[in-house]
């Protein structure tokens, strides 16, 4: 191996811990010299990401709560709960645009956790498919045809609140609703008299199976396959198109707000002149409120899976995740100070909330212009949410975790065409099967883990960012050459220090010590200017930060998760609650007193967004989604954990073997560009 042996001799091979720790470096030009994959088309500007992000965001979050959460948390207050929402997942949006504006590529979370993390990172990002297929699958069962005969014929939707074990939500309360409603075709076939105002036909309407106890649906599957298709012919076509039914959606709301305003005014704002005050549920009932709206903002990580497709990535990706996010605060704050100030929020209707307050007032045909905007909003979420699934199958299969199947890109649409057919039968098939209620909070446990990963991701890269970069054998005659030079002119150097340092005693001082200090290999003691100032060796510094980001993971885990099981004695609880506390805090005064690491600066593409008020700002994030997870329930770990064995048995099968880091060699990151040159002038 010659003189890379020493940085290839670690054990990052094929089997062991150390395997699961190998990280890959950002994906760039380098890769294209290395005889790197076809591109996606590079179309996308800023308007385009903040359609996909408003897109994917503004889905179920006002048309579905605001009923519910004004008549069981928050009341008058909503838009306070919409508002710290917006804040924590802000926290998130802030991690995500500093990793997407340094590592452009394909994979979102994927991406930037298995660079920061390690290949191990793939068996907890596994996770993030299967949101991607169920976020598809819940946003094309929303196009819900009711039963024929029922007479029932709400213009909205209705919403099916889920108790038990799988569902059981935040701070006691459930916190996941499904919405399902007359869709758009279901108006349009039965208001039009298409076919004689009767059902919908046989083939299109939901049926049961008696023998196998199932409740098929062919309308949702047909959608999900007329959306795949779309987004196979381009990502400038279909993101065009999400812009339209987006900029609909934004319409409808903006009517809620400009009409409910007016009626406000004109009226009296009813919701706000009630005895029991701003707050009747009190603080609790508002934060329990912010808890629950906000799944209303899971969405706009979106933005980050197209970045390879992206002109300006480093200005372009912090923009439209910062404005799509900001937009969407907006609008719920917006809609929700006007629709619970119309009615007093004991009296709303927690199935059609929005169209009731407009009907209370004789504004019945209100109720069509906000369909209109409820099947838009779900038409962009659905397109949305099918987006980056193909994409992070794409990055997996790049870096041989996945088959290479998934890594073909159409030389003509220039979009991952097989990796969208797939996801798209994948979500058909569920969307065809499957009963909303059995896999629900998957879609939650992918997306929070996601944030946590690209949280965790921040810390890593501000303090201990990879100081070795894998490359492929085909560089080992380079690299062996220019490590050589490298130790060559490195003992030289030293040989020289030790004659000009003068006395041997004096060269026996260690070098990062005062004369006449305790020889300790951590602190320096500079005495020159008659002050003291202690510095930490650099080794023992990412030490120090490792082992610290680890207490607190650690600590966030133990505080979460017994301040959530109230089930546990007041003692122990009130114990490990003080543990987990102590253990968080040490570790945040920690990593403020030290210093970042400075090759934090030159890590991936430069010049781009920088998260603020690191560390508080990503601990935050990570406390917050490992809070939300230990509350989603027993019941949909289980089902968590049975997918996550699946991606286990996946890569100890097949990715294991077939990594493109099998056979990396390792060389420090200071010499990666000097590498890359002597190989490009060797081929030259």
């Amino acid at each position: 191996m010659g003189v890379s042996g020493d940085f290839d001799s670690q054990n990052r091979g094929l089997w062991g811990f150390k395997g699961l720790m190998r990280r890959k470096q950002v994906d760039s030009a380098r890769k294209e010299v290395d005889g790197g994959h076809h591109q996606l088309a590079k179309e996308l500007s800023v308007l385009h990401l903040v359609a996909i992000g408003v897109g994917s965001t503004i889905g179920a979050g006002v048309y579905i709560l605001v009923g519910t959460v004004a008549r069981e948390h928050s009341g008058p207050a909503l838009t306070i709960s919409f508002l710290i929402a917006g804040i924590a997942a802000a926290l998130s949006a802030f991690c995500y645009a500093e990793l997407a504006s340094r590592c452009p590529s394909a994979g979102s979370a994927y991406h930037y956790s298995y660079i920061c993390v390690g290949e191990g990172c793939c068996l907890v990002d596994w996770l993030g498919i299967d949101p991607g297929i169920y976020d598809r699958w819940f946003s094309s069962c929303t196009w819900h045809i009711p039963e024929s005969g029922s007479g029932n014929w709400k213009t909205e939707y209705y919403i099916k609140v889920y108790h038990g074990n799988g569902l059981r939500g935040i701070l006691g309360r459930n916190c996941v609703h499904v919405c399902n409603f007359m869709g758009l075709l279901d108006l349009i076939l039965r208001q039009a008299l298409l076919f004689g105002g009767g059902d919908l036909p046989a083939f299109l309407a939901r049926q049961y199976i008696p023998g196998l106890g199932i409740v098929v649906d062919p309308c949702a599957a047909i959608l999900v396959f007329i959306v795949t298709g779309l987004l196979c012919v381009g990502i400038k076509e279909s993101t065009v198109v999400q812009g339209f039914v987006t900029t609909a959606n934004v319409c409808a709301m903006m009517f809620v707000v400009i009409a409910g305003g007016y009626l406000g005014f004109k009226t009296g704002w009813a919701g706000y002149e009630l005895p029991t005050g701003y707050f009747p549920f009190g603080v609790d009932g508002m934060l329990a409120g912010s808890a629950t709206v906000f799944f209303a903002y899971i969405g706009f990580d979106s933005v980050a899976s197209t970045a390879e497709e992206v002109k300006n990535p480093q200005r372009d990706l912090p923009l439209g995740i910062g404005s799509a996010l900001s937009i969407c605060c907006m609008l719920y704050m917006l809609v929700s100070v006007v629709v619970v100030g119309l009615v007093p929020y004991y009296s709303m209707d927690p199935d059609t909330p929005i169209s009731s307050v407009f009907a209370n007032h004789g504004m019945q045909w209100a109720a069509y212009i906000i369909t209109i905007g409820a099947v838009t909003a779900l038409c962009s979420t659905l397109l949305g949410s099918l987006l980056p699934q193909p994409r992070i199958l794409m990055a997996m299969a790049r870096d041989g975790l996945l088959p290479s199947f998934f890594s073909d890109v159409n030389r003509r649409t220039q979009v991952p065409v097989k990796g969208t057919i797939v996801t798209g039968i994948g979500a058909a098939t569920l969307a065809f099967f499957m009963d909303v209620s059995q896999l629900a909070g998957m879609v939650s446990v992918g997306t929070l883990l996601a944030f946590t990963m690209v949280a965790c991701s921040v810390l890593i890269l501000r303090y201990i960012p990879p100081d070795e970069v894998p490359l492929t054998p085909s560089h080992q005659e380079t690299i062996n050459s220019v490590l050589s030079r490298h130790r060559i002119t490195q003992k030289f150097d030293e040989k020289n220090s030790k004659v000009c340092v003068g006395t041997s005693n004096e060269a026996s001082q260690p070098l990062i010590a005062k004369v006449g200090a305790s020889a300790d290999p951590v602190i320096l003691k500079d005495v020159a200017q008659g002050r003291c100032t202690y510095v930490i060796d650099e080794t023992t510094r990412r030490k120090i930060a490792g082992w610290t980001i680890a207490m607190i993971c650690v600590g966030v885990v133990v505080l979460t998760s017994s301040a959530s099981c109230v089930s546990l004695p007041g003692f122990p609880r009130y114990l490990f609650c003080g543990i987990g506390g102590v253990l968080l805090l040490s570790g945040l005064i920690v990593l403020t007193c030290i210093d970042q690491d400075d090759a934090r600066h030159n890590f991936g593409h430069s010049g781009g967004f920088i998260c603020p008020f690191v560390p508080l700002l990503p601990i935050a994030c990570i406390l917050i989604n490992v809070y939300l997870l230990v509350n989603l329930g027993s019941a949909t770990w289980t089902r968590v954990s049975i997918w996550l064995v699946i991606g286990v048995l996946v890569y100890g099968f097949y990715g294991r073997r077939h990594s493109s880091l099998r056979d990396a060699v390792y060389v420090p990151a200071v010499h990666a560009d000097e590498i890359y040159e002597s190989s490009s002038n060797c081929l030259a």
